[in-house]
This record gives structure tokens, sequence and C-alpha cells, in this order.
């Protein structure tokens, strides 16, 4: 085969270093960035937590007004993505050694392949008597089976009974019930004790319905309620309706059929509303109080309050710390030193300034988004979901000049503070319908008088869809009844039929 040469053109996407670790900070939420940092903070020794915000070469404070957006700029390009921020002087000798430390690396590479990969935080020595997080080497919380054979082992029972008793309880699923009928597993006890009768089943059966939490080892949902019936006071109102309306007429309360569940109960309207309200009062799913209880917070990333008839935008000074370079390690640093230490501190020190200079990145476009947010979004700061205009990302991306992408990453898991309530940046994001009069409502606005209108009606009688778009349409707004029931689903609420109740 002869060789030859041959030229090609062609295009071709690629990122630096720089950037992709601009992306990935960009799109971490609050927690996972403080978990970013942490990790930064152990494995980079040039980093270092400013103590006084005058020497911090990185700070998440700022509140800029309403008119951020009209005034200087201070974007990112989405090609660039850097900061346009100057770094704070550092105290370093021999200052022309920075020539030496390459401003952009290539594209395409990786951290590894220019500089030393950093210690983990494992190698950092850790003082003896320094305290452990004990918090996040917890086990895993108790779960529902492990609760109910906890109660096994403290209840007297023969070897065949605990026997049976451990093939019911695996059978147990979340919610509490028996996710296997009782014949099941009697049928399956038959392979190795085929002398076992279904009598001994359902005896066992009803002493591990006495567990705890009362509804537990139920067969359905008649027996789960009727079993947390039981455990009441025969004195209450209506309790005897109750236990007789869950045993035999459940399909009908569930149709919300009152009329007829009155007449075959025999009873006045009154008690059966004291009986339906002992009903609501227990859980259909009595598994799910036990298991893992891990409550997530959300931190908010921005701010918003009025001042001086202004809005003004400031971003959370909480999120992370103020990081800076530590000029102790950062003045080890010499010039024309080839050797491994001096190289690897010259390493993590562009490192760690690249690293603030992506965290300012960061903070910066999101500012500039939430900011524009704010802008199109006063309606609803001053009035609520009802006056939210529709917005979609193309509109913040033309405004701030990013990409649709970038503009996407800064809204995930980013969370704003207004005085309507904590919501995710995404939020204010919502498809547009035409109005009567030419304009355009946003879906946000349409689902939010779709709940109001729901709150205020009759519950004898409620709202069909049909009645909804009527009234919609009322107002010069006109949607099809399917795009009701799609919001109306969306928001968690039920057909009219199943939210009709007794007052």
């Amino acid at each position: 085969m002869k060789q030859s040469l041959q030229l090609k053109l062609g295009q071709q996407l690629t990122m630096t270093p720089q950037l992709q670790q601009a992306i990935r900070l960009l799109q971490l939420s609050t927690l996972d960035l403080q978990t970013e940092i942490q990790e930064a903070l152990e494995t980079n020794p040039m980093l270092d937590v400013a103590e006084d915000e005058s020497s911090a070469d990185f700070t998440p404070e700022g509140g800029p007004e309403l008119d951020f957006i009209n005034g200087k700029d201070t974007s990112l390009k989405s090609e660039e993505i850097t900061s346009t921020r100057e770094e704070s002087e550092e105290s370093i000798p021999d200052g022309e050694w920075s020539h030496e430390i390459p401003t952009e690396l290539a594209v395409d590479t990786s951290w590894d392949d220019v500089y030393q990969s950093a210690p983990t935080g494992t190698g950092l020595s850790r003082p003896e008597n320094e305290d452990m997080d004990f918090e996040s080497r917890r086990g895993a919380s108790e779960t529902l089976q492990d609760y109910l054979f906890w109660q096994l082992n403290l209840t007297p029972m023969s070897d065949l009974d605990r026997y049976v008793a451990e093939a019911i309880l695996d059978a147990v699923g979340p919610s509490g019930m028996l996710v296997q009928s009782i014949e099941e597993i009697w049928q399956g006890l038959q392979q190795d004790q085929p002398e076992l009768e279904m009598d001994e089943v359902m005896a066992v059966l009803h002493r591990l319905q006495q567990f705890d939490p009362p509804g537990v080892v139920s067969q359905n949902l008649s027996e789960c309620l009727l079993l947390q019936l039981r455990q009441m006071p025969k004195t209450l109102p209506s309790y005897e309706v109750a236990i007789n309306l869950v045993q035999h007429y459940l399909p009908l309360l569930g149709a919300r059929d009152f009329k007829q569940l009155m007449r075959k109960l025999r009873v006045k309207e009154s008690e059966l509303q004291e009986a339906i309200r002992l009903i609501q009062s227990l859980n259909p799913r009595p598994g799910e109080q036990i298991g893992d209880d891990t409550t997530e917070y959300v931190v908010p990333d921005v701010f918003v309050k009025k001042e001086n008839n202004r809005w003004v935008v400031q971003l959370n000074p909480d999120i992370a710390p103020k990081l800076r370079i530590n000029p102790d390690y950062a003045s080890l640093v010499r010039r024309a030193d080839s050797s491994t230490d001096n190289a690897f501190l010259r390493d993590n020190l562009q490192e760690a300034r690249w690293f603030i200079k992506s965290l300012q990145s960061r903070n910066e476009t999101l500012l500039k988004v939430a900011t524009c947010i704010v802008e199109r979004q006063q309606a609803f700061l001053e009035h609520g979901p009802e006056a939210m205009k529709p917005m979609v990302l193309h509109d913040v991306a033309e405004m701030v000049e990013m990409h649709e992408s970038t503009i996407s990453r800064v809204t995930t898991q980013k969370y704003m503070h207004t005085p309507q309530g904590i919501f995710e940046l995404k939020y204010f994001f919502s498809s547009h319908v035409s109005t009567e009069s030419g304009g355009e409502c946003s879906s946000t606005a349409i689902r939010a008088i779709i709940k109001k209108l729901i709150a205020a009606e009759n519950p004898r009688k409620p709202l069909s869809d049909s009645k909804i778009t009527a009234l919609l349409e009322e107002q010069g707004i006109h949607v099809a009844r399917r795009t009701i029931a799609k919001y109306r689903e969306s928001l968690g609420i039920a057909p009219s039929n199943e939210r009709k109740r007794l007052v």
C-alpha cells in the first residue's frame, strides 16, 4: 500500500479544562457546591478560607439593584465563562515567576495531563484528638421490616409459628400491607410443612396484626382501616357506623355516593359525616410511618427584597466560604526551581487560581440570570402566581447574551427567596396561552387561577373541568378542557367526582 499525506478541513467543539470546571461548578446545587469547595480546601494547600472580608479573593456577597442588566456589563460570554473580576494582590516574592504558569491549558486535556494530582483528603494528617464527623457516618435508618422483626423477636412463639410469622413478614410491602395473599403464603409454606393448616397461618396472621403501627400486616385496605378502628375507644361518635361502613361499603365511600350510603347504613347526614371524619383520621398506608425520615433542606441561592420601591437582588452570602490564595504557601514558590516540591506548589497554585475564577464566574452568572428573572416577573413578586408572565429560556438568554444551555444550568437546583416564598429558578419559566384581548397568559398563572376556583367551590357540587373552562373563558382565557385536566392533575387535585364531600 502506498503511503500518502492528506489534508482535511473540519469543525470540532473543544473545551479547555478551565471551561469544563466552570461549567461543572455552574450546574451544582448549593449543597453540592459546598461539598466541592470543602473537597478543594482539603486537597489543595494553596486554597484558604479568608477570615476577614478584605483579604478574600472570592466572596459571594453582592447586592446589585434591578438596573443591573441595563447598567455596567459585567456578564460572561457563554463561549468563555471566565471571570472579569481582577484578582486581589498576593504577597508573593519573585513575582516574575508567574509567566511560567500557563494561563490556558490546551483543549481536550485534563488536570492530570499537565499537573500532578493533589493528595486526597485522607492524605492530610488528622490530629488524633480531632473529632470525627459521626453524623455523616450514621447507619441507615430502621426500615419497616427491621421494626416488625424486632417486635417478632420479643413475641413468645413456637418454632412452627415463628417460621410462619417470618414468611408472612417477608411478604409485607412498604405500605404495611401484604403484597401476597395469605393463600399464596400458605401454599408456599406447605412445600416444607405439608401438614400445616390454613387455620394455623390465620392464627399467626392475627397475632402479627397486633404489631405496631396499627393496621400493619393487613390483607387489604378495608382490613387495614378496621384494625385501626378497633384499637380506638368505642365511645367515639359514630364508631359503629364507621365500622359498618369500612367493613361493607368502602367502595361507595370511594365513589362519594353519600345518598346511597345514608340509605344503606340507615343514618342521618350528621352521623355519616362524623363517621367519615373518623375514617379520614386513619392512615391507609401505616408502614410509611417507619423508615427513612431524612429531611431535605432548601438553601436559597438568591434573596430578593424591595427597598425604596426598587427590587434588589442579592446572592446568599452564606452559601460558600470566602476563599483566597494562602500567602504563606504561595511565597514558597520559586522561579527556575524544577524540584518536585516546587512543581507541586506551582501546580496547586494555578489550580487554586482557576478554581477561584470559576466560583466568581458562577456567582456572577447566577446573579445576572436572577436579576433578569426579577425584572421580567415583578408582577409575580407584587401580586403572586396569578400575575406570572410567560417566559422561556430563550427570553433570558437574549437579555444576558448567553446560550440557552447555560441558562438551563444556572436555573437547575438553584432557589430564590422572594416575598411570595422560596422557588426554584425554573419555576419562573412557563409557556403561554393567548387571551381574548390579544395578550398572553402564563400557564403558571392559569394553574393558580384553577387552584383558586377549586378552593372556593361548593364541596357538595364541585366544579367540573368543563365548568372551569367556561369560567376561564369569561376572564378572556381560552383553554381546552383537556388542558385544564392536565393542569389540575399537575396540581395534585382530584377530579370533581372525587372532590365531592359532605359539609
